[in-house]
């Protein structure tokens, strides 16, 4: 496999499904050979099919390799969270023009949380309500 270095860091340009299948066994079962990541998947995908889509993940600079006996090991260097954050922005730019309380709305209208989800959310919201109040003429950080 030629491409075993990150030639970007961290690109922003666009994961496939299948990169994304592959990053989820890498997030969920951690570092694997590409035979491992097969075994994984249960898929019926060809060896080398994961084998290119392992090599467009370390060109992308969410996956790094490391050489390990006759065989590299692949792991992820994009946390779970982390490419989540940049979807969510991605699709609040893109399709909101920038707005996320749509976003947000819609994901609370149609989830289902627990009861400390639910204190995070307000936490949340108190800081956001305490940060719109200070940005505000006359509000606590205006210094009136």
């Amino acid at each position: 496999m030629a491409r075993m270095s990150p030639r970007q860091s961290k690109s922003t340009s666009a994961i496939t499904d299948a990169e994304l299948t592959i990053l989820k066994a890498l997030w969920d079962g951690g570092p694997a050979t590409v035979r491992e990541l097969l075994e994984r998947l249960g898929t019926d995908w060809a060896y080398t099919t994961v084998q290119t889509l392992v090599g467009r993940l370390v060109d992308k600079g969410h996956v790094r390799a490391d050489r390990q006996d006759l065989a590299h090991v692949f792991s992820a260097t994009t946390a779970r969270d982390e490419l989540a954050h940049r979807r969510v922005e991605e699709v609040a730019t893109s399709l909101l023009d920038g707005a996320t309380a749509p976003l947000v709305l819609r994901l609370v209208e149609n989830g289902r949380f627990t009861a400390a989800e639910i204190e995070s959310f307000r936490a949340l919201l108190q800081a956001a309500e305490r940060r719109g109040r200070a940005g505000r003429p006359g509000g606590k950080g205006s210094g009136s």
